[in-house]
This record gives C-alpha cells, sequence and structure tokens, in this order.
C-alpha cells in the first residue's frame, strides 16, 4: 500500500501539471485566434461598429443592421473586413453567384468542416461529384407525384388527427400554448414520418420531449455554434480531448445516429424496401453505405424541420396582425373548397388557391427561413457591381435585406401586402435572384414545393 502511495502522488502531480499546462496554453490559443480572426486593426466604420458592438445601440439584431447598411450602399454590397466577408442584397451579384458563376462559389470547406461531424457527406454540406449524385438522386424522388403524394397524405394526417385535436384541446382550456413550439413539433413529425417512416408522437399530449428530438436539437445548435466562436481551432481542441460544448456535440450527434443506424438495419433486415414511400426506403434501393444513407438522411431533416416550423411561426403572427389577409383567405377557401369546409384541400384545390399562395410567399419575403447564406470564392473574381473576391473570401447574399429592400420591392416594402404577388387575380412568380428564399440556380430547394403545400395546408385549418 505505502508503495503504491508513492507511486501514485507523483502521477498525481504530473497529471495536474499536464492539465494546467493545457489549460493554459488553451486559453493562449483561443485569444490568439480571437485576435487573429477579428484583425482589429481595421479602421472603417462597419468593421468598428461591429468590433464595438456599437451596431446594437440602434439594431435588435444583427439581420437588421445588415439591412441597413446595404439599403445605404451605392451598389448593395459592403465588406466586413474584420470577417474577410463580402455581404450583398444586389440581385445582379446573388445571379452570379448563384448561376452565372456558380462552380466558383462552392459551400467550401469552412462551412463543410464546421457541420462535418452532424451531416457527414450530406447534400447540404459537400460540393462536386457527391453533390451532383445526391442531387440527381434526390431530384428524380421528390419531383415524383408517388413522393409528393405521400408527402401530402402526410402533412393532412398529421394535422387532422394530431394538429387539430392539440390546438382544440387548448382553446377550451385557460393554458397558454407556444404556438412556435407546436410548429417545430409537427413539422418534426412529419419530417421524420416522410424521412424515415418514423412516427415519433412530438405531438401527442402532454406534449413530450422525445429522446431523438432533443438529442437532434442540440446537435444542430451546438454544430451551428462553432461557426460563431473566435478560431476555429478553438472547438477543435475542444473536440480534440472531449470538453465542454463539444463533449455535449459528440453525445447528442451519438444519439442521432444510434436512432438512424437502428431504422436503416430494421429496414434492411425486416422491411420489402420496395414497398415503402419514405425517402429512406427509396434510397436504400440504391446505395448500400448505411453511414452514407445516414447523412443524406438527416440532411433532409435539418432541411425539413426548423425551415417550416419558423416560417409558420412568421405566418401566423403576420396573420393576427392583419385580419383583412385573414378574411381574404378565407373567402377565397370557401369559393373553392365550399363554405365551413372542415376537410384538408386536394391538390387541385391548393393550386387553385392563388391569394394564399400569394400570402405565403409575402410572408417569406418579409421572414426568410435562412436569413442569409454564405459560399466561399474558389478563385479571385469580380462581381458584377465591381465589388473585387479575392480567392477564398466568405461571400454572403441576404434574402432578409433583400425582402426589405426598397430598391427590390418599392417604398412600400415594409407592407405585408400579399396582393403585390397578384396580377389580376393570378399569382405571379418573382424573378429567383430577387427573391432567393429558396435559393436558386443550381442549388434551388427541391423540397420547395412540399413545403409550401405543408405551410399552406396548415393555414387552412
Amino acid at each position: 500500500m505505502a508503495f503504491e502511495s508513492c507511486l501514485t502522488s507523483p502521477l498525481q502531480s504530473i497529471l495536474g501539471f499536464v492539465f494546467f499546462a493545457f489549460t493554459a496554453l488553451f486559453f493562449i490559443f483561443s485569444v490568439f485566434g480571437f485576435i487573429l480572426r477579428l484583425k482589429p486593426w481595421c479602421s472603417c466604420e462597419v468593421c468598428q461598429s461591429f468590433l464595438t458592438s456599437s451596431w446594437t445601440l440602434r439594431f435588435d439584431n444583427l439581420c437588421d443592421w445588415y439591412s441597413h447598411l446595404l439599403a445605404n450602399s451605392p451598389t448593395g454590397t459592403i465588406h466586413v473586413h474584420v470577417l474577410n466577408n463580402v455581404i450583398t442584397s444586389n440581385t445582379e451579384n446573388v445571379e452570379h453567384m448563384l448561376k452565372t458563376k456558380f462552380h466558383n462559389y462552392p459551400k467550401g470547406k469552412p462551412f463543410s468542416t464546421i457541420l462535418g461531424d452532424l451531416l457527414g457527406r450530406g447534400i447540404f454540406n459537400v460540393d462536386g461529384d457527391l453533390w451532383k449524385f445526391q442531387r440527381k438522386m434526390a431530384s428524380l424522388e421528390l419531383g415524383s407525384f408517388s413522393v409528393r403524394s405521400y408527402a401530402f397524405q402526410i402533412v393532412t394526417t398529421e394535422i387532422q388527427s394530431k394538429l387539430i385535436p392539440l390546438l382544440s384541446d387548448q382553446a377550451n382550456s385557460n393554458d397558454l400554448l407556444d404556438l412556435q413550439d407546436v410548429f417545430r413539433r409537427f413539422s418534426f413529425d412529419t419530417i421524420c414520418r416522410f424521412s424515415f417512416g418514423l412516427d415519433l408522437g412530438c405531438l401527442n399530449l402532454p406534449l413530450p420531449i422525445s429522446e431523438f428530438e432533443s438529442a437532434f436539437d442540440l446537435a444542430s445548435r451546438l454544430s451551428a455554434e462553432r461557426a460563431i466562436t473566435a478560431s476555429p481551432i478553438v472547438w477543435k481542441i475542444k473536440r480534440f480531448f472531449n470538453l465542454g460544448k463539444e463533449k455535449q456535440l459528440k453525445q447528442a450527434i451519438k444519439s442521432v445516429n444510434d436512432l438512424a443506424n437502428e431504422v436503416i438495419k430494421y429496414k434492411r433486415n425486416h422491411q420489402d424496401i420496395s414497398s415503402h414511400d419514405d425517402l429512406l426506403s427509396r434510397f436504400m434501393a440504391n446505395i448500400d453505405d448505411d453511414e452514407f444513407l445516414r447523412d443524406i438522411v438527416v440532411s433532409f431533416l435539418i432541411a425539413g424541420r426548423d425551415t417550416v416550423a419558423s416560417s409558420l411561426t412568421s405566418f401566423f403572427w403576420l396573420l393576427s396582425k392583419n385580419p383583412g389577409v385573414i378574411q381574404s383567405i378565407i373567402k377565397e377557401s370557401d369559393q373553392i373548397m365550399g363554405p365551413a369546409s372542415k376537410k384538408c384541400p386536394s391538390f387541385d384545390q391548393l393550386r387553385q388557391m392563388h391569394y394564399l399562395q400569394a400570402a405565403v410567399h409575402e410572408s417569406l419575403r418579409l421572414f426568410p427561413p435562412v436569413q442569409f447564406d454564405s459560399k466561399f470564392s474558389d478563385a479571385d473574381d469580380v462581381l458584377p457591381d465591381g465589388t473585387i473576391v479575392s480567392g477564398g473570401t466568405r461571400v454572403t447574399y441576404h434574402p432578409y435585406a433583400m425582402g426589405r429592400s426598397k430598391s427590390i420591392w418599392g417604398h412600400d416594402f415594409g407592407e405585408f401586402k400579399p396582393g403585390r404577388w397578384l396580377e389580376d387575380g393570378v399569382f405571379k412568380q418573382a424573378n429567383p435572384f430577387k427573391y432567393p428564399v429558396f435559393q436558386a440556380g443550381p442549388r434551388v430547394c427541391l423540397g420547395k414545393e412540399i413545403a409550401l403545400v405543408e405551410m399552406k395546408t396548415v393555414a387552412l385549418l
């Protein structure tokens, strides 16, 4: 015992010293990374406002500040030098990035690295051949009538069997209801059934939070937070030593992977894949790599969950502030579906509802679920407005700012006016580079029509 004690004491001292040294080095690296990233020697007004956070004295959030800067820029473009980030709301620049010079503006390695642990080789985290393969496969599936019908069936079932009963119960009680939380649960139930063929029951009373939903939320949030650390080296060191939020992220991703792998294994061993319509079953018919399958399906979960929930929340908030729009939607619905119809609309009926389509698009103009999106230039370039872009620069287009641009939408840009989308009562699409809510060009959102159908169907509750 005495001998073991003699050995333990020096070992503890060594471990203590190593831990202290690591902590000190970690702190130094963090500070150094922070300084390198911010480059505080830039003295331009935009950079100084960013560095000192003085913009918060006038604006509630970063998107509103950027919208102000872009609106007052002669070209609709600004450069935040301390972030090596060009930000634009110029429609010609957006078309240049997303279409004309598409291959010069990939997602980029910095983006892929941040989300790599969660999304792996999924479609939203890759470029090149991997992206082309998934894009082609997803385009064939999501564009088919059978898949769209399956998605519509899921949405209507969730609404009739879960969402309406839940809202009815709450309406008869004095309890407050967080509608945003309800929409998040609804959209997660819907996308899980569509992607996995799995019913998590997130909308079942008394609104429990499933382990998978909780893990998915945490993994998404912590992955996104990597982007705002002082330097990538900070979270990479934490990940290497399994510390802090990186430890939580690892555990959350494991929970997501465990369920995904369990579902994939079960489908491989117990089901006739060809007889099922969910995306996983369809993809399994062509892909043998189960890890790749997991990456693909988790990417679709990311795309279909928070975006739809956020869009529904904003839409219903705008409707609550504009009762005249509600009355116009009801009037159109009564004309097409019949007065006081309690049935969900059909595909054909939804297509006839031009005012509802306009109202949804107007809501997305003011509150796009993805406020901005960034690419990284592969090589030096010049944008149509004359902005010089060096290779490796982060270039961001800003749908939120574009939706609030007087030069794009006119003097009434701040008003919720579905009528701006109608010509003689018929809905008219906007130029996708003027309205890049669903991206545009080769990476345009494949789930756009499914998402719009989901929003419109919920709106007709």
